[in-house]
This record gives structure tokens, sequence and C-alpha cells, in this order.
């Protein structure tokens, strides 16, 4: 395939992204693919096929990290505002899936509801979160749960704690072979069952976590001068400072949040 009809293979891409940047080497190209920074199609043999807007999405892609030095994340998000990139989940690739594939399904069924015993609800999750607040001070220990206990706190279904898990929304840590859960996953997986209860679908989640990655990308690419070379700010006291600044922006966002939404209800 050409260039000129508009489907093109990675050595022809390397090829037209050498003319603007000569030290880019084709192992960057599936980099970038590996971190979504590109969505080639595939053909039936399952080479990768590039468009004309894979080709500028990866343009300005190089661009933005090695002139702008903008952190991937952020550079993502970037191309998703241009439209350059559509905003899907990422796809991990072969090595990376068979790494994850163990921390990201529940291998184990819910244990067998008692007629007796009703299903825990959110109330009872906000009365276990009031008595331990280790999940509110980065410096405590978080509750370890294993995955038995974790569906009886929460009352969450296996089917959608898979679904919460392949969205990102709860991240469980592998410790001697076993996945655990801290406090921080039973708060997000208390509200995602709120949320479930009313009707919500729980693919639809998976919007937040984006919200939160841009948000966090947004706090770091301010924070940015704190770690340049040259700053004269310690490490300890740039984390501080992004620490100040995260809280900020979380009071902007939440200001701002409730100005829209009293809009868009009429208030």
């Amino acid at each position: 395939m050409s260039i000129n009809q508009g489907v093109m293979r990675i050595g022809e891409v390397h090829a037209e992204l050498r003319k603007d940047f000569p030290d880019i080497e084709l192992s960057k190209i599936r980099y970038y693919e590996d971190k979504g920074l590109v969505q080639p199609s595939r053909s039936r043999k399952g080479y990768r096929l590039y468009s004309e807007r894979d080709l500028s999405c990866l343009r300005e892609a190089i661009r933005l990290a090695n002139e702008e030095f903008v952190p991937l994340r952020v550079v993502r998000l970037r191309l998703i505002e241009q439209g350059l990139l559509d905003d899907t989940p990422v796809a991990p690739s072969t090595r990376q899936a068979a790494r994850e594939t163990k921390s990201r399904v529940v291998s184990i069924p819910a244990p067998a509801p008692q007629s007796e015993t009703p299903r825990p609800t959110l109330s009872v999750v906000r009365s276990m979160r009031d008595q331990d607040d280790t999940t509110e001070v980065p410096s405590g220990e978080p509750r370890s749960l294993s995955i038995s206990e974790f569906l009886q706190v929460t009352g969450l279904d296996a089917k959608v704690l898979n679904q919460l898990q392949a969205l990102g929304l709860i991240v469980p840590t592998q410790v001697a072979k076993q996945m655990t859960y801290t406090n921080q996953d039973v708060r997000v997986a208390a509200i995602a069952a709120n949320l479930v209860e009313r009707g919500i679908d729980p693919r639809f989640l998976g919007s937040l976590r984006r919200v939160a990655d841009r948000e966090v990308g947004l706090i770091d690419e301010l924070t940015q001068p704190l770690r340049a070379k040259g700053s004269g700010v310690s490490p300890e006291k740039a984390r501080a400072i992004t620490a100040d600044v995260a809280v900020q922006v979380g009071a902007l966002r939440e200001v701002l949040r409730d100005r829209a939404l009293r809009e868009y209800l009429g208030d």
C-alpha cells in the first residue's frame, strides 16, 4: 500500500516521519501505539495499516513529547481534543495483556448469597469508611482485603467487579500470588454500586477515570517547572507544592462543576 492510496505500512510511516524527525526510530512508533497515541487498523494478515490521520496523529504526538516536553498521558488528551485520536480505551499489547490478565479478572465466583442475610448496602461501606480513615491519609497503611472479603463488604457482583477492573476504576494489587484490595477500592466500589443500582451501565463509568487522568495530567503540566533542571526546588518541596496545587485545582473543578450543573438543571 502506498501513501497515495491513504493507507501505509509502518515502514512507509517511518520514512515520512523521518522527514520531520530524522532521529525517530521504528520502535518509537510501536511504543506510541502501545501507549494509545495512535490507533492503526490491521490488514487480514495482521499488518498495521496507517491512514493520513494516523500519520498526522504521530507527527503531533512526537512534536508535543519532544519539543514541548508534554507527558504522554497529556499528549493523548491533546490528540483527542484536536480530533486526531478517538477517545477509546487503550488496548494493551499482547505482552502487557498477558501480564495484566491476573490483575484484571476475578477468577473466583462471588460467595453464594444467603437468603436470610441482606445484601450489604452503600451505608455499610460508608460506616466502615467512617470508622477506618486510613485511606484519607496518604502516609497511612491501606487496609488489605481478599477478593472474597471485598465482594462481601461491597456487595458487588463479580461480573460488575470485572467490568470496573477492566475500566481501570478498581486496581487490585497482587501480594503473594493473591489479589488484594484497599480501602480506596472499597470507596470506588461503593459509589459505583450505588450508580449501578440506579440503572447506570458500568461501562459509562470509564469516562470518569479519563476525567481524573485528565486532571492529573493538568496538574503535572502546571507543576512541570518545579521538576525541571535548575529550578532550585527540592523534590520534597516540589511534592508539597504539587499536592497544594492539586487541592486548589480540585476546589476550582468543584465550583465550576456546581455552576455548570445549576445551569443544566435550570436553578
